[in-house]
Formats: C-alpha cells, sequence, structure tokens
C-alpha cells in the first residue's frame, strides 16, 4: 500500500507569492482539485487551530458532483512549512465517512498534509507537498490529482 504520495513545483514566483496561494480565498479556487474540476468555494482560517473548507467539483460530463474537504491546521511557519490535516466534510465541514460520497472503503479519513516552501532565487520557489495516509485502491487517482493541482497553480504564475 502506498502510504504517502508527494509532488515538486518550481514556481515563477519569489516564495511571498507563492505561500498566498494557500493564504487567499480566490487563489485557493483557482487550483484546488484535478485538471477540469473547478472550485466554488474556499473559506480561509489560516491560523494554527483554524479550519479551511474548501469544495471541488466535477465537470457536467462526470456527474458534476460537489466534494468538500475540511483542513485543519497544526503548524504554519511563514514562508517555510504548512502542516495540516485534510479530511472529506458535508457543506457545514463536518468531516464524513469518505463513504457516504462514493469513495472506496480504503479511503483515509484524514490525510496529513505538508507542505515545503524554498527559495530557490529571488523570483523562483520550490513548492513540496506531501500527503501521508494509506491511499489504498486510489493510490494512483490520488497522485495524479495532486500532480493536476500543482499544474494549475503553475499557471496562476505564467
Amino acid at each position: 500500500m502506498v502510504k504517502q504520495i508527494e509532488t515538486t513545483r518550481i514556481f515563477r514566483a519569489p516564495i511571498e507569492m507563492v505561500w498566498r496561494v494557500w493564504t487567499e480565498p480566490d487563489l485557493v479556487k483557482r487550483w484546488w482539485g484535478p485538471r477540469h474540476f473547478i472550485a466554488p468555494l474556499a473559506v480561509i482560517d489560516f491560523r494554527v487551530g483554524g479550519r479551511s473548507l474548501v469544495s471541488m467539483q466535477a465537470p457536467l460530463s462526470m456527474g458534476g458532483q460537489v466534494h468538500y474537504s475540511v483542513w485543519e491546521y497544526v503548524s504554519i511557519t511563514e514562508h517555510v512549512s504548512i502542516e495540516f490535516i485534510q479530511s472529506l466534510s458535508d457543506p457545514q465541514g463536518h468531516k464524513i465517512n469518505p463513504v457516504t460520497v462514493g469513495m472506496p472503503a480504503d479511503f483515509p479519513r484524514d490525510i496529513r498534509t505538508v507542505v515545503t516552501f524554498r527559495a530557490v532565487s529571488a523570483s523562483e520557489t520550490e513548492m513540496t507537498i506531501i500527503e501521508y495516509a494509506e491511499f489504498g485502491s486510489i493510490s494512483h487517482f490520488a497522485q495524479l490529482g495532486l500532480d493536476q493541482s500543482m499544474d494549475k497553480m503553475i499557471t496562476i504564475f505564467a
């Protein structure tokens, strides 16, 4: 079983700008979710102990279903790292059993997520996201979704 997924990207932007894609709701909406998905909701409470609520909606051709996630912040070191627990939720931000929204029985309830930032130069930033969980039967799709979200993030700075 895959116990974590990971992706790294280099952005043509200073670290302060890349940091903002996690803190500003309008920017989160631009990258959250795989290719062709939209993020209609991003309520960000970016502080240790805070909880953010985000959604992603499948394209109509894939059923148009909306999924909600809550991010519970554990650690934030400005321009260095963000650690949060990511869980599927209802529209009000209450954690739910992933099976109730069509996920396989081995989909993790909680995903420890660590985002790290490193200035490559004054105008380039490396960001790595590691999601720690046993992803079970959807390991490939979890990695694909993470990679596609990061590819969408790159376009913010293009």
